[in-house]
Formats: C-alpha cells, sequence, structure tokens
C-alpha cells in the first residue's frame, strides 16, 4: 500500500494518517528529511529509506504522531497516525469472557494475533484463541 497523496495535503485536510496494523504506508516527503520522530513507537513505527522516504508501519492499535523534521529545523510534517486492525476477512466470535478471532480467506482459521492484539482482547474480555 503506497501514500499516493504528498504529505502536505494530508495536513491541511487534517485526516491524519491512517494504517492497518502489520501494514506499512510509504511517505513521499516535498523535501528531504533530518530528524524522525514517532510520538508512541508500539503504536507506530517509522524508517527512513532515503531522504525523501520514509516508511510507516503500524505495530499496535491507537493514535500517537510523526514529527519530520528537515535540516533548518522547519517541520515537513506533523501529523497523527491512527493505527487499526484489520477487519477484512475476519470475523470475531465473542463467547461470554473470551472473543476469538477467525481469519476466513476463504476458510475460516484461528488468526495469529499480535501482542497488541491479544491485549486489546484481553481488555475487551477474556482473551481466549
Amino acid at each position: 500500500m503506497a501514500l499516493a497523496a504528498a504529505v502536505p495535503d494530508m495536513a491541511a485536510a487534517d485526516t491524519g494518517i491512517h494504517i492497518v496494523m502489520n501494514q506499512a504506508r510509504i511517505l513521499k516527503l516535498a523535501r528531504p528529511a533530518d530528524t524522525v520522530v514517532v510520538g508512541d513507537p508500539e503504536i507506530a513505527d517509522a524508517v527512513v529509506k532515503d531522504a525523501r522516504t520514509v516508511v510507516l508501519t503500524g505495530k499496535g492499535f491507537g493514535i500517537t504522531n510523526i514529527v519530520i523534521i528537515d535540516a533548518d529545523g522547519a517541520a515537513i510534517v506533523d501529523d497523527q497516525v491512527m493505527v487499526s486492525r484489520s477487519v477484512a476477512n475476519t470475523t470475531r466470535v465473542y463467547r461470554r469472557a473470551f472473543v476469538q478471532t477467525l481469519s476466513c480467506t476463504p476458510y475460516c482459521e484461528t488468526a495469529q494475533k499480535t501482542e497488541a492484539e491479544k491485549a486489546s482482547d484481553t481488555q475487551i474480555g477474556g482473551g481466549g484463541g
């Protein structure tokens, strides 16, 4: 998945950057970056590919922010990052206090869960399978 829109356009629209957990987005920058900071690295991670390309990966659920600064100290990007769980081709089964996530692509099987998904299911209630 590539982020086709220019980063400044997204900031102007005030929509933030949306990422699905365990997937990546490519941020193409208007000018070379010097410093990249992610507010909470447990929610998102940024890897600098080159001076004008940053790859942002969703690591856990939630909202954090990313700040990318040029060599003069001016912000290139200062935006919220929203990471959510992919619900495409999945089904969640609730059995009293336990939650089970099934991946249905095309047959339903127990989905592999990251630590963030396990923690979320536990908070919802139970955290089974």
